[in-house]
């Protein structure tokens, strides 16, 4: 396909408010979607307002709503799209809205920071550690998140009720906890906090975020299903819980 102005339609606005707005672009072979908010940005509208950084699919900075799915700019490209179709670029709808196509992800942040860092054995020094190939290999799909937040828009939970934010860490964070407690290195017993404290009782894998996730990690099958088994093994299992009881050990 040669070179052909594409029909763009893009969200301009503030907290305040906003609109749509219609541009025509050219576009050339091979380029993607970030190629043409650039192009945009340098020939229409030098005020525009996009959150990018690698344009390589690795920092997670350019994720935007394109033609209302979750997506990150700089993977999805032009020759996707029909050229007579329009192309429509607004934000992520599940955080509030700074300015244009940039939007406050602050929300994750603070879900991050509420979250306990890996934790060894007491006494144990880092050239100590010692795993299994196994085991790395469990939790190494949940290390190729690059945070760009897709999932957490798609969810449900939080896109359509925003007071679910309060108790609900989304699937990035759970995916997090997963991940952590699946370590066998870490002490720390982090199901209780999962269900009590971050509301992975709110999921109901519905595998939206899987389906977005552009590092192609399976969040729903491989962390939060796998974490909701081992909640409802801590929380209702019968023999689980006499044995707990009976043989309380102190994990510290």
């Amino acid at each position: 396909m040669g070179t052909y102005d594409a029909k763009l339609r893009v969200w301009r606005g503030d907290d305040d408010g906003g609109e749509l707005q219609d541009y025509a672009v050219e576009v050339n072979e091979g380029e993607v979607v970030l190629d043409i908010v650039h192009r945009l940005q340098a020939t229409q509208a030098p005020d525009l307002a996009v959150r990018w950084n690698c344009k390589a699919g690795k920092c997670g900075s350019c994720s935007a709503e394109i033609n209302g799915k979750p997506k990150l700019m700089c993977m999805t490209r032009m020759s996707s799209f029909d050229p007579a179709d329009t192309v429509t670029i607004t934000p992520l709808r599940t955080f509030p809205i700074m300015r244009d196509l940039v939007t406050d992800v602050s929300f994750n942040y603070e879900k991050a920071r509420q979250i306990p860092s890996f934790t060894p054995p007491k006494g144990l020094k880092p050239g100590e550690y010692r795993m299994a190939q196994v085991d790395v290999e469990r939790s190494q799909e949940f290390r190729k998140c690059i945070e760009c937040f897709l999932c957490q828009d798609v969810c449900h939970v939080v896109r359509d009720h925003e007071e679910n934010k309060a108790n609900f860490a989304g699937p990035r964070f759970h995916m997090r906890i997963a991940e952590l407690d699946m370590h066998p290195l870490d002490v720390v017993d982090r199901r209780e906090m999962a269900q009590d404290t971050f509301g992975l009782g709110y999921c109901n894998i519905t595998k939206c975020c899987t389906e977005v996730c552009p590092e192609h990690i399976k969040i729903t099958d491989n962390a939060l299903i796998p974490m909701k088994e081992r909640v409802a093994d801590r929380k209702y299992d019968p023999i689980v819980w006499l044995g707990n009881k009976l043989f309380r050990r102190d994990q510290t």
